[in-house]
């Protein structure tokens, strides 16, 4: 009998022993689970802020809807500019369009993350919905700035491997239009807003980072004394040939007086003569996201080169 338990006792051993490793092994994964952070700290220019590390509702109040949305991260409000611009009309199809003013449409929206310009007002109102960033635009250059937008929606990686390979793309597509059209050719960037003609430096949208940014292209001397320090520089009609480039990038408002463009002195600007004048839509160019800038791109190597 004793012969025939001790085999007994010693399988039983064995049976609560495996057990109790498989129970151990299920409260380590648990523990793993556990452990994964609900929120990271992000060293905002402000300070470090509490955000989550998996965002799902991002209200953005200025400028980088493009940016958070690149990032496959769902956007609930946003700014009426971004709102009305046509490229991103199906991804924000479900979006509300909100100010920093619209306080209680924001709480409806139940966001558990809200970015903006430092500019933005009720700041610490809007904290009190949910943690609230904002980045002071030019503080850091435009690529920069999409890698701390990375940063804050904890997807650096993938917007460091974005801004790598546009640079790539965008500096070949420099080489071959400068190749094309001669080192020396200077190019500007136009834009009429609300009976203004404005001229635009290296970094204020439009396509400006990159043509002159990562492209190379020269900028008329005109545009550089006058546009290039503050980003851009408003001015007349009559004076516009002063700052026309060989070729001319015109961001156009459709729904404001285009008049300018019937003149005598437009009709006689080289560029306008020789058919070197890239009409493109103003509200679709405003931005210097990734997915503008990807739209930018395009449009560049189609219009430069024909491809």
């Amino acid at each position: 009998m004793k012969k025939l338990l001790i085999p007994f006792l010693l399988l039983f051993v064995l049976m609560v022993s495996a057990c109790s490793n498989k129970s151990t092994e299920n409260n380590n994964e648990s523990a793993k689970e556990t452990d994964k952070p609900e929120t990271i700290t992000y060293e905002s220019e402000n300070g470090p802020v509490e955000v989550p590390a998996d965002p799902q509702r991002v209200v953005v109040l200025s400028s980088f809807a493009g940016n958070v949305m690149a990032l496959d991260v769902n956007v609930v409000g946003v700014d009426s500019w971004s709102k009305m611009n046509p490229r991103f009309a199906d991804k924000l199809k479900d979006a509300e369009e909100v100010s920093d003013e619209n306080l209680e449409k924001i709480i409806e929206l139940e966001p558990d993350l809200i970015i903006g310009l430092s500019n933005i007002k009720n700041v610490d109102k809007l904290n009190q919905i949910a943690p609230t960033v904002t980045y002071t635009y030019g503080k850091v250059d435009y690529l920069t700035q999409h890698v701390e937008i990375g940063k804050l929606l904890n997807k650096e990686k993938e917007a460091q491997a974005w801004v790598d390979d546009f640079k790539k793309r965008s500096q070949k597509a420099g080489e071959d239009i400068k190749a094309k059209i001669g080192e020396d050719t200077t190019v500007s960037v136009i834009e009429n807003f609300d009976k203004q003609l404005y001229v635009f430096g290296d970094n204020w949208g439009r396509g400006t980072e990159i043509l002159y940014q990562e492209m190379k292209l020269k900028m008329p001397e005109k545009v550089k004394e006058m546009a290039l320090k503050d980003g851009y520089y408003a001015l007349s009609a009559e004076v516009l040939p002063e700052f026309a480039g060989d070729y001319m990038i015109l961001s156009k408002n459709a729904d404001t007086d285009n008049s300018f463009q019937e003149t005598e002195t437009y009709k006689n600007i080289p560029a306008v003569k020789n058919n070197q004048v890239f009409e493109v839509n103003a509200k679709e160019f405003y931005f210097n996201d990734p997915l503008t800038l990807d739209m930018q791109l395009d449009y560049f190597k189609k219009s430069f080169l024909g491809n």
